[in-house]
């Protein structure tokens, strides 16, 4: 589901969308009004999404939008969403940041992952899987840095730290694999 859910419009110009965007928030908008949004503030420093007022350090195209670039108009609109996420998508954000995207990176992937249209490129899934397993051995593994047996339900903690570790390398690499698609040279 590359493209925003059906029967909902631009919470912007509350129209139609047009040359649809998903933000790194999950929020959909139109193209050209996202980029009205952050040109109508500084420049200089990534926008906030109107609804839930996250910075937006990535906007993704849809794939129709992108399938469209022949359109005069589309073409422009990718071409400042290209600009906005060369200036803000390659950025290191702090750790907050980097949780609050993980959804929406993870579940963008593992849609990628499941389409058969869609292909990564292969470091970038050997990587992914190579991630997966090692963590999944270690989780499953009896030996812990934090033993379960001797510390009980404090034991578990290490095993959540080190998927919280994987999940957020996992949704480093896919960002920079959209970062790339979309805005990187």
């Amino acid at each position: 589901m590359n493209k925003p859910p059906e029967n909902e419009v631009c919470s912007i110009c509350h129209g139609n969308f047009n040359a649809h965007c998903q933000a790194n928030c999950s929020h959909w908008f139109c193209g050209n009004c996202i980029m009205l949004v952050w040109r109508h503030g500084s420049t200089l420093r990534p926008c906030r999404c109107p609804l839930c007022r996250r910075p937006i350090s990535l906007l993704v195209p849809s794939e129709e939008t992108v399938r469209d670039r022949n359109d005069a108009t589309v073409s422009e609109v990718l071409r400042d969403v290209e600009t906005y996420n060369r200036f803000f998508g390659g950025q290191s954000n702090g750790l907050v940041q980097r949780m609050q995207d993980l959804p929406f990176l993870l579940r963008r992937l593992l849609r990628e992952m499941m389409d058969p249209r869609r292909t990564l490129p292969l470091v970038i899934r050997a990587r992914v899987y190579i991630a997966l397993i090692l963590s999944a051995i270690y989780i499953i593994s009896p030996i812990d840095i934090i033993p379960e047996g001797v510390l009980g339900i404090i034991g578990i903690i290490d095993d959540l730290l080190i998927a919280l570790i994987c999940f957020l390398h996992v949704a480093a690499l896919y960002r920079s694999v959209l970062y790339f698609r979309h805005g990187g040279s």
